[in-house]
């Protein structure tokens, strides 16, 4: 369970991080791309701060996380600028990709009815017997 002062750090550092992503992505004149930040966990002793990216086109997705990871160091720093005056220290920043959107579209797929197993049994997964 988070506490509130867990919350608003995270929500502070989702703001600031998207403002962050989003300029670098107009700078360097990027079309094609959206990156929005889903959530921000930080940990209770307040030095890691998880980062949810979401990618679209997600076939994007994996190479867009390895270039934010070599740059975390700038990130932090760029974070540590906008936040010096509400934190003491700057959580480090670990980034995930939140595929929760796709999850959710294979759930709607599912429940309207384009993915029958009844009519295609391949889309279940084959039991294995040992």
């Amino acid at each position: 369970m988070e506490t509130n002062r867990q919350k608003k750090i995270g929500a502070l550092l989702q703001n600031d991080l998207v403002d962050i992503l989003q300029g670098e992505i107009r700078k360097n004149g990027i079309s094609n791309l959206i990156i929005s930040i889903s959530k921000v966990n930080v940990t209770t002793d307040l030095s890691v701060a998880r980062v949810h990216l979401s990618v679209f086109p997600t076939d994007k997705a994996p190479e867009i996380l390895a270039a934010i990871k070599t740059n975390t160091p700038l990130i932090k720093h760029d974070l540590a600028q906008r936040v010096k005056n509400q934190l003491r220290k700057v959580p480090n920043l670990t980034f995930y990709i939140d595929d929760s959107l796709d999850y959710i579209e294979g759930i709607d797929n599912a429940l309207k009815g384009n993915e029958n197993p009844i009519e295609n049994p391949d889309l279940l997964e084959k039991r294995k017997k040992s």
